[in-house]
């Protein structure tokens, strides 16, 4: 996700990304995305009053990185389910 480049420049990575344009990302749903906004986890901001919301890519980083330090306590203490239900 980027802006077209002119005449050989490189492009120039989004800043603010739709809630769709995140779930792509983090291969998940768009629903996934509203519920990581609701309950505070995912830092977002709306635009206008029609419910537009954009969540700053760096914001995106912030959370992936941190999601990736859970997962590493998680794995550490054993409160992982491994089990082939669990994986999705």
């Amino acid at each position: 996700m980027t802006d077209q480049p002119q005449d050989g420049e490189q492009p120039t990575p989004l800043r603010f990304l739709t809630l769709q344009q995140v779930a792509d990302e983090l291969n998940t749903k768009h629903n996934t995305v509203r519920g990581l906004i609701a309950s505070g986890d995912l830092p977002a901001i709306q635009i206008g009053g029609r419910g537009q919301w954009r969540i700053e890519r760096a914001k995106l980083e912030d959370y992936i990185s941190a999601a990736y330090a859970k997962a590493r306590v998680d794995i550490a203490r054993g409160d992982v389910d491994a089990s082939p239900q669990a994986a999705e």
